[in-house]
């Protein structure tokens, strides 16, 4: 089977995507990384890339009269390149349409928290976790899922809890949760690139 061709998306750090380039180094995801897209020119993330010979992209909004345009420029770098799986690893911006019909259950999300618990417009990065501490919950998580429209609204990969304690800030449980996260992505895109996941309306179905 010929590795899936795998384009990443990132805003900040990147350590998501570090995971994926290890596991792909390993072997144990059947993929090639083929190119790293970012909306902020001083990703880290970005670095990484670079570090492992993948092409690395910035794309600049300001560079465009409308959000369509920005997200047409980055379609447009996927699709030049061939890919077959976008992940989106601490992407912050909302895809468009014009992404989400070309690659329909074709891109991954990672999300801070148990959806449909503390997601949607206005969560993510650090907000997901002070909105869980200052509403007092004892668990929150880390959620893996495809990517339709709305805002955390595709259909559930993968989830894993992660307790919360009293002595927990937000740092804390960042912390925590961001290695939930480390798993939980790199499991999922392992398991599509070998072809065990199938989507059936709003349920996913991981084969054996």
């Amino acid at each position: 089977m010929s590795p899936v061709r795998l384009g990443v998306l990132i805003s900040g750090s990147g350590t998501n995507l570090q995971t994926i380039i290890d596991n792909v180094d390993s072997g144990d995801i059947n993929g090639e990384i083929c190119v790293v897209i970012s909306d902020k020119k001083d990703a880290y993330g970005l670095v990484r890339a670079k570090k492992n010979g993948i092409d690395a992209i910035f794309v600049n909004r300001k560079e465009f009269l409308n959000d369509t345009d920005f997200n047409r420029k980055i379609l447009e770098e996927l699709k030049k390149r061939g890919i077959q799986l976008v992940v989106l690893a601490g992407y912050l911006k909302i895809l468009s349409s014009d992404i989400i019909n070309e690659y329909r259950n074709r891109i991954i999300n990672i999300h801070p928290s148990l959806i449909p618990s503390f997601c949607g417009k206005g969560y993510y990065g650090e907000k997901v976790h002070r909105a869980v501490l200052e509403y007092g919950s004892k668990v929150t998580g880390a959620t893996v899922h495809f990517v339709d429209e709305g805002a955390d609204t595709g259909p559930i990969i993968f989830q894993k809890p992660v307790l919360v304690s009293e002595q927990d800030n937000v740092e804390s449980i960042k912390n925590k949760v961001l290695n939930v996260e480390h798993v939980l992505l790199t499991e999922a895109v392992r398991l599509y690139c070998e072809e065990k996941i199938i989507v059936n309306g709003r349920k996913v179905i991981i084969r054996e």
